[in-house]
C-alpha cells in the first residue's frame, strides 16, 4: 500500500490578507432566507446565528456536487461565497428553487471574498481567515500561496478539482469537512449521500500527493504497475491532489506514477476514514 499517514511535510505557508479573484458572492435576503438555503444545501444552517459561517454544497438529484459554497450568515441576509466561474449558474438554480418565496437573490458585485491569517475558515482552522467584505483595500491574489496551502492540506477547489455535476460528496471529502448533515431533513440529493454514508461505500476520495518531480498534467492517470489507481487534479510545486480509488490504493504493490513521475499519496490528519 503506497499511502503515507503524515502531516509533517505539509506546506506551512503564511497567507497574507488578499482578495480571491476567482470567487464571487450571491446575496439571499428576505424572510426565511436561511431556511430556504437550509432546505437546499447539504449543511445544517438553522442553528447558525449572524456572524457564523458554514461550508456546504448544492447537489444534483443524483447526489453529485453542482456547487460547493461557503455560507456567511448576516442579520438581514445570507451570503454565498462561490466560484466566480459558476456564479451565474448557481444564481439561476437558486431563483428556480425560490418558487413563490419572497426572497431577494442577486449577485453582490460590491462584495469580495477575502482570505488571510486567522481561524475563520469553516473547513479547517489552519486555512485561516475567510470572510466577505465590501470593497476591501487589498491586493487581488497572492502569487499562489493560498493554493499551495490548500493543496498540501488536501482541500479541493470548486473549479480546479470538483467541477460541477462530476463528483459525489464523499469523493470531494465534504462529509469529512463538516459540510454535510446526516441528521437534518430532506435536501436535494440527500438519499444518495445518506445511502453512501451509512453503507460505507465511498470507493474514491481526493487525497493530497507528494510529487517527486515535475507535476503531471491534470487528468493524467495515476498508475501502480498496470493498475489504474487514480487521476491527477490540481497541483503546485511538489504537492498535488488526486482522485484516488481507495481499494486499488490499498492493493497497490508498485510505486505510484503519473506521466512517469513518482508520487506518494498522503492521508490528511483531519481525515477520519
Amino acid at each position: 500500500m503506497v499511502l503515507r499517514t503524515s502531516a509533517t511535510q505539509m506546506t506551512q505557508t503564511r497567507i497574507y490578507p488578499h482578495i480571491r479573484p476567482d470567487r464571487a458572492v450571491i446575496s439571499v435576503g428576505g424572510e426565511g432566507a436561511l431556511a430556504f438555503l437550509h432546505n437546499l444545501l447539504t449543511v445544517e444552517l438553522l442553528d447558525k446565528i449572524p456572524g457564523e459561517a458554514a461550508y456546504g454544497a448544492l447537489l444534483t438529484p443524483q447526489g453529485k456536487i453542482l456547487h460547493d459554497v461557503f455560507v456567511f450568515v448576516e442579520a438581514d441576509r445570507v451570503l454565498l461565497d462561490c466560484a466566480e466561474a459558476q456564479v451565474n449558474a448557481l444564481l439561476q438554480k437558486l431563483v428556480m428553487y425560490r418558487l413563490r418565496a419572497k426572497l431577494d437573490i442577486n449577485i453582490a458585485g460590491e462584495l469580495r471574498v477575502v482570505v488571510g491569517q486567522g481561524v475563520d475558515d469553516p473547513r479547517l482552522a489552519v486555512m485561516g481567515l475567510r470572510g466577505v467584505f465590501a470593497y476591501p483595500a487589498l491586493p487581488d491574489g497572492d502569487d499562489g500561496q493560498y493554493d499551495a496551502l490548500r493543496i498540501s492540506r488536501g482541500l479541493a477547489d470548486s473549479v480546479a478539482d470538483i467541477g460541477s455535476g462530476e463528483m459525489f460528496v464523499h469523493e470531494a471529502n465534504l462529509d469529512q469537512l463538516g459540510a454535510v448533515s446526516f441528521a437534518k431533513g430532506c435536501y436535494v440529493g440527500q438519499e444518495v449521500v445518506s445511502r453512501t454514508h451509512h453503507r460505507g461505500t465511498a470507493r474514491s476520495r481526493i487525497l493530497p500527493l507528494q510529487v517527486q518531480g515535475a507535476l503531471p498534467a491534470k487528468g493524467a492517470a495515476i498508475m501502480s504497475g498496470e493498475l489504474r489507481v487514480g487521476e491527477m487534479l490540481s497541483g503546485q510545486g511538489s504537492h498535488a491532489l488526486g482522485l484516488m480509488r481507495l481499494d486499488r490504493l490499498a492493493e497497490a504493490q508498485f510505486p505510484l506514477l503519473a506521466d512517469g513521475v513518482e508520487m506518494v499519496a498522503v492521508k490528511p490528519e483531519w481525515m477520519k476514514s
